[in-house]
């Protein structure tokens, strides 16, 4: 554990009551010290790292000025919230983040009453702070509403949405954008910091109040004094935006000099009405290393500092991650194809696409955290005769569900979804688990719904994918495969809803052993398919095993279903999505239709949202790996025995 003894002004801090003591020299030693801190404990556990170092002042100062947790403060994404889960009493407990048991590594309600709201989804602050102004002023409370916001989440149309509705309101709300995208200088300097003091300054916020109400009567004067005031801040602030949306716009101010982020949030806490503070920061602060490249250390593996910055190695051919596979993918198949176009909503690296977007640059398009977008725009690509491919994360495609159903499959356009993060994600927890997207995307008609079982698989199934003149998704999880290489052909061709035969032990048996030994089908989707595999070989002398590589959840291979019903004793679908409405409901359908008794066992992600730990503690949590297989097998076996008997 890393001993906050070497940290002695930090050690002192239990809660932000704490930091109501302090000077500005001392605040100052402690952003020093919490930097080292969270590098130091990151370096051990690995994590979200280059966000958290830009915020460490800003942090300080918020919890400095406001009176949190009666003040709400409301962190988008959380990236950034490191620094403010170790000011509020969970320093200690930073060694435990992103594992089983410990801290999450988003702002969770249940974790800590300082996190005012659970995150973990792009461009939701605004929005929440937005209703919690409301509800204050609703039930006579008196606290002030906070959104933290980033430059990237601000590229969604929900934070204008919300932003739109707040100066409607004139809701007494700040609204702070992290700016980590433009410079500290020449933008932000002694200059623009003396304005944001002024321009916050209740001196100034009366006098424009008083002008109004003045020159209201007088239009002509009111109109040259609103745009000559227009004019002079727009010549150092890039503010007119917001205040036209209703916002008294402060800033830009660096987001590093705490006396001047104490002094304009003293000012604007006191100011009524929707207020819109720009703070300039740096992304990884304080570490070269993600100073030049915050990207690569947005999420850190452990030994990043120790080792002097150097992240590890890519992984070898032999061991692609699907990500990797789906990178190599759209390069080969863009070469052959000039009509193909990449699209992400701001996930380059994340799905994979960088070598494409380097390489194909002018058919390549991120369209920022606009999920929406990113769809109706494959739409309309489509409609014209191109062939977009959306790379999009699992949990991210729910925010364009209507998307996907209006604008692509209702006109059943040949849109390709290269749906990454399919079913348990691990670390990140509940909010970018995929344990819906089976569920969702089977109950849209004209979709063709597809789960590799392998890389090579995967590689091939986004082929066909493309192939079609419909909708189709390819839907992998996160990580590597069972290091299947990427190879010119499958074991078996793909055909339009067809599995195969992955595993039969039939012939081990005799005439007379077969009579007396149950036969067990697992019918399997996608990625787990190496769990039951592996559980089939400790088995086979147990029981006679088949194992079916559905491949398709949409269209279901009808025929292989019915034929294993018929002459198994005991059914169980396999898939790493929820079981509700998931693979496995398509298979109960069927069999209900057709009125075939053979018992069946649905196994998938039960109905919770998981707690963050690694993909294999939740696969083993929930019994989907080969040795939860293995003991389900034999329970129901002799469940079903006793029952006869």
């Amino acid at each position: 554990m890393t001993k906050l003894l070497h940290y002695p002004l930090l050690a002192t801090i239990n809660s932000p009551a704490d930091l109501k003591e302090l000077d500005n020299e001392q605040l100052g030693v402690l952003a020093s010290e919490l930097r080292s801190f969270l590098l130091e404990t990151l370096d051990r556990t690995g994590g979200h790292l280059s966000s958290g170092l830009g915020t460490v002042e800003l942090t300080i100062a918020l919890h400095k000025v406001f009176n949190t947790p009666n003040d709400k403060i409301i962190w988008d994404v959380g990236h950034q919230a490191y620094p403010h889960k170790i000011l509020t009493g969970r320093s200690r407990q930073l060694d435990s983040i992103r594992k089983k048991g410990g801290l999450s590594g988003f702002p969770k309600r249940t974790e800590s009453p300082y996190d005012a709201f659970g995150v973990g989804h792009s461009s939701t602050s605004i929005s929440a702070a937005l209703g919690m102004a409301i509800a204050a002023k609703a039930t006579g409370q008196a606290h002030k509403s906070v959104a933290v916001i980033g430059d990237g989440a601000m590229t969604a149309g929900m934070a204008f949405e919300a932003l739109n509705h707040a100066g409607d309101l004139d809701a007494d709300l700040l609204v702070i954008l992290n700016d980590n995208d433009m410079s500290i200088s020449p933008n932000v300097g002694g200059l623009s910091n003396y304005f944001a003091k002024v321009l916050s300054g209740k001196f100034y916020s009366t006098v424009k109040s008083n002008s109004k109400k003045v020159l209201g009567s007088m239009p002509s004067v009111w109109e040259l004094a609103r745009k000559a005031e227009e004019h002079m801040k727009g010549m150092i602030v890039p503010g007119t935006l917001f205040e036209e949306l209703g916002f008294n716009y402060i800033g830009p101010i660096d987001g590093h000099d705490i006396p001047t982020l104490l002094a304009t949030l003293n000012n604007i806490k006191e100011l009524p009405g929707p207020q819109f503070l720009h703070v300039v920061t740096q992304k990884g602060k304080g570490f070269e290393a993600a100073e030049n490249e915050p990207t690569q250390y947005h999420a850190a593996a452990p030994g990043f500092f120790s080792n002097n910055g150097t992240q590890s190695s890519a992984s070898t051919i032999s061991s692609l991650s699907y990500t990797q596979v789906f990178s190599q993918w759209i390069v080969d198949r863009a070469a052959r194809d000039k009509q193909l176009i990449g699209i992400t909503p701001a996930m380059r690296e994340g799905s994979g696409l960088v070598a494409f977007s380097e390489q194909f640059p002018d058919r390549y398009y991120d369209v920022g955290i606009a999920e929406q977008h990113s769809v109706t725009l494959a739409a309309g690509m489509a409609c014209d005769g191109l062939k977009p491919v959306v790379a999009i994360y699992s949990t991210f495609l729910q925010r364009a569900y209507d998307q996907l159903i209006h604008d692509v499959a209702l006109q059943n356009l040949p849109v390709v979804f290269a749906i990454d993060r399919g079913g348990i994600v691990g670390a990140d927890g509940a909010t970018h688990t995929g344990s819906f997207d089976l569920s969702f995307m089977r109950c849209i008609p004209n979709m063709t719904i597809m789960a590799p079982a392998d890389e090579n698989e995967c590689y091939h199934m986004l082929d066909f994918a493309y192939d079609l003149k419909s909708p189709a998704a390819v839907r992998y999880p996160r990580g590597k495969g069972p290091g299947e290489n990427i190879q010119p052909q499958l074991d078996a061709a793909l055909k339009l809803g067809e599995g195969f035969m992955a595993f039969d032990n039939q012939a081990d048996f005799t005439t007379a052993q077969l009579k007396l030994v149950p036969v067990i089908t697992i019918l399997s989707f996608g990625s787990l398919l190496s769990e039951a595999l592996i559980a089939a070989k400790s088995l086979r002398h147990e029981f006679c095993l088949k194992i079916i590589n559905m491949r398709f959840i949409k269209p279901l291979d009808n025929k292989i279903t019915l034929q294993q019903a018929q002459n198994s004793a005991l059914l169980i679908t396999l898939e790493d999505n929820a079981i509700m409405g998931g693979a496995g409901s398509a298979v109960n359908e069927l069999l209900s239709s057709y009125d075939t008794a053979c018992p069946v066992l649905n196994l998938g992600l039960p109905d919770q949202f998981p707690e963050h730990a690694t993909q294999q503690e939740l696969h083993h949590d929930f019994g989907l790996d080969s040795a939860g297989l293995i003991k389900t097998i034999r329970k129901n076996i002799i469940s079903s025995e006793s029952a006869a008997v």
